[in-house]
Parts: C-alpha cells; structure tokens; sequence
C-alpha cells in the first residue's frame, strides 16, 4: 500500500526542509502540499495543491494518506492583526487535523514551540498552548507536538535582529546544560528530520518532544 504525506506550510523554514527529505527518502510514495501558490519544484513524488486555507472543506477528499505535517505558523511582523494570527496558528491546524482524522489519517505531526502553554499571559505561547490542547481532545491516533527552541537555517525572508541572535546563541549554547538543554538553538533541518523518523514508526498516541528531545530523534 503507498504511502502518502501531506504538508502544510512547505514553504516554511522547517516545512522546506521535511519537503526535501520527504522527496528524497523511498518511505512516502506520494507527497502531497497544501500551498498558497504553486512552488517552484517538480517531483514525481510531489503534487501541489492550491488551497484556500478559509475553506479547508473543500479540500476534505484530498486529505488521506499516511501522516499529515503541520509546520504553518507566522510573526507578529507579517501578521500583526491577532485574530489573523490566531487562524493562522490554531484554527488552521485544528481544522486540518479534524478533517485528516474523519478520512482515517493515523498520524498528525505539529511544530509547536519551546514554551507553548495554554495559561500563559503572553499571546504567542497561549495560543500555541491553545492548538496543542485542542488537538488532544482531538483523540487522533497518533499525534507529534514538536517543540522547537530558537531555529537555525537560511529563511527566505530576514528577519530583523536574526543574525545578532543567532549569533549571541552561538555564545549562550554550549553554557546550557541539564534542563536548560531545551532552550539551546536548533537546526530546522534537524526537527525536520525528527518528524520524518517518527513518521515512518507505527506508534500510537500522544507525544510531545522539547527541543533537546527532537535533536536526539534526528
């Protein structure tokens, strides 16, 4: 039976790099991404299908296969209304999962973030905290939480002050030790390739990897 994966949000730091991996590794058959507009890539593994993210249901039939991967997310500089922001980050991703789940999907894997936590007083770990809490009562049969520390790799768009703070975390990295390891920065490609490898296992459940966790898997 082939295997088949959907991505949402490929053209993202990690959903451009679990994209690569996926074309090139013999696991998945078929590579399904969910686009805002078509990208400039050719596979034969890969179809791209243009998607109004607003009407997910229209889409329902196309969402089968083997694992779903959810890696959309924005900014605050790209969205900063919040309520754009929120459907971007949570009700997106629920939806996405609610429709895999009814076409009998048995895998759903979320990048998260370091420090997503339903009762925080700050907007961005709230509601990150809030499509993690969300998807569990989901009851999905398996679903992956990636909880990803301060990411590493070259982004389409700069970011302001990146390059300062990734060079700070340079310095900072090696002094967190213990269970300060999870705050250490981490490759995109790295929790990239964790999500793959945890695909390509039958396990059942939930699971939630910090970000010292992720880099053990990968």
């Amino acid at each position: 039976m082939a295997n088949k994966a959907i991505i949402a949000g490929s053209s993202g730091l990690i959903g451009s790099k679990l994209l690569d991996i996926l074309l090139q590794e013999k696991f998945y058959d078929e590579v399904l991404i969910l686009v805002r507009k078509e990208l400039p890539i050719q596979h034969k593994k890969l179809t791209q299908l243009v998607t109004n993210f607003d009407q997910l249901d229209n889409y329902a039939h196309e969402l089968t296969g083997h694992a779903v991967f959810c890696c959309l997310g924005t900014t605050n500089a790209k969205t900063p209304d919040k309520a754009i922001y929120r459907k971007i980050d949570h009700d997106y991703p629920v939806q996405l999962a609610q429709l895999a789940l009814k076409n009998g999907v048995k895998q759903y894997h979320l990048v998260s973030s370091l420090g997503a936590n339903v009762s925080s007083s700050f907007f961005y770990p709230k509601i990150k905290g809030e499509t993690e809490a969300d998807l569990q009562g989901l009851n999905l049969p398996a679903l992956h939480i990636y909880r990803p520390a301060l990411l590493t790799g070259d982004r389409k768009e700069k970011r302001a002050g990146e390059k300062l703070i990734t060079v700070i975390y340079k310095l900072i990295d090696p002094l967190l030790f213990g269970g300060l390891k999870k705050y250490r920065s981490i490759p995109a490609e790295t929790v990239a390739m964790a999500m793959f490898k945890q695909s390509t296992k039958h396990n059942t459940g939930l699971f939630i990897y910090e970000s010292d966790q992720i880099k053990q898997l990968s």
